[in-house]
């Protein structure tokens, strides 16, 4: 098995093998007990942080984890770069390709990573786009493999929009063999392409993937509880049309009464308190939300030294 070189757009461009490789890796870097070749494998290389959106976590993260690797992160803003408007997406994968090492972007359309990667030798990992968010799932079942000791069997619910958070969670559940909910008011259901590839790949793995529009029947039977912002960035003119159309869905204390005792709450963050999530639950002993942001380091470092540094089985 070799990731080097390879894009990660989706979560299935990697193994259920390979998940659990980087998964290893990953505990060993937030150990800090990495191997010698792991610890510098970034060495001598560059990696360009592409953001079309503000982040923190993706941000802070990425550019750690190529710092503490020994690489040399170079950060690209919209407004220095104007991606697709000052210059052609593959005029600046061209010139990219020829500078650094891998190239990782946080984009509104995902065609623009797949332009990038078409385009790029050095391979492209997705940081956010409007499909999907791989790395955040990653670093998710990362979070409840550490806590479950196993992942296959188990059962997850999400509830809010079946967006790409949703999609990506989807996604890598079903290649983990976790049965996974997805709950969400009438018309923002996931996109049924999405759907279909996670039930295949969930067939293959005796795992279920089930939509509802009931929050309620989504957590009965859930030992991790997932949300997410009921309106993302470049969706702000709907926010008052969603938080009418999302009543019902906010993750409390009220909806966790219909869940198995010793539930966990998760939340990629950031949270719009008081919207999707109670404070009184996003603050509780239970909720994994800050789990989840340190292992997106974690888990990036592990993807970096595959994709980029090649020192994975």
């Amino acid at each position: 098995m070799s990731l080097l070189g390879r894009d990660f757009l989706s979560v299935t461009d990697v193994t259920a093998e390979e998940v659990m490789t980087l998964f290893e890796a990953a505990q060993r870097f937030k150990r800090r007990v990495p191997n010698e070749r792991e610890r510098a494998c970034l060495l001598g290389n560059s990696v360009a942080l592409l953001f079309e959106k503000p982040s923190l976590r993706t941000r802070v993260t990425f550019e750690l984890a190529v710092v503490q690797l020994g690489g040399y992160p170079v950060v690209l803003t919209q407004g220095e770069i104007g991606l697709g408007q000052r210059e052609a997406v593959k005029d600046v994968a061209r010139n990219l390709d020829r500078w650094v090492n891998a190239i990782v972007a946080r984009v509104y359309a995902h065609r623009t990573l797949e332009e990038l990667a078409e385009w790029a030798h050095a391979p492209v990992i997705n940081a956010l786009s409007d499909l999907e968010h791989p790395c955040q799932a990653l670093a998710d079942l990362f979070t409840l493999w550490e806590l479950w000791g196993e992942l296959k069997g188990h059962r997850l619910a999400f509830i809010g929009d079946g967006f790409n958070v949703a999609h990506s969670l989807m996604l890598l559940c079903a290649l983990l063999g976790v049965h996974c909910t997805v709950a969400t008011p009438k018309g923002y259901e996931p996109k049924p392409a999405i759907v279909r590839k996670a039930q295949r790949l969930a067939e293959q793995m005796g795992a279920r993937i089930t939509l509802t529009n009931d929050p309620v029947a989504a957590v009965r039977d859930a030992e991790a509880i997932y949300t997410d912002v009921w309106t993302s960035m470049g969706q702000e003119a709907e926010a008052e049309k969603r938080r009418r159309d999302f009543a019902g869905f906010q993750v409390n204390t009220e909806l966790l009464r219909h869940a198995p005792e010793g539930v966990v709450v998760m939340h990629c963050l950031p949270a719009h308190r008081g919207e999707e999530i109670t404070d009184e639950v996003l603050d509780a002993s239970f909720c994994l939300a800050w789990e989840q942001a340190e292992n997106r380091l974690h888990a990036q470092k592990a993807l970096l030294a595959g994709l980029v540094g090649g020192v994975l089985p």
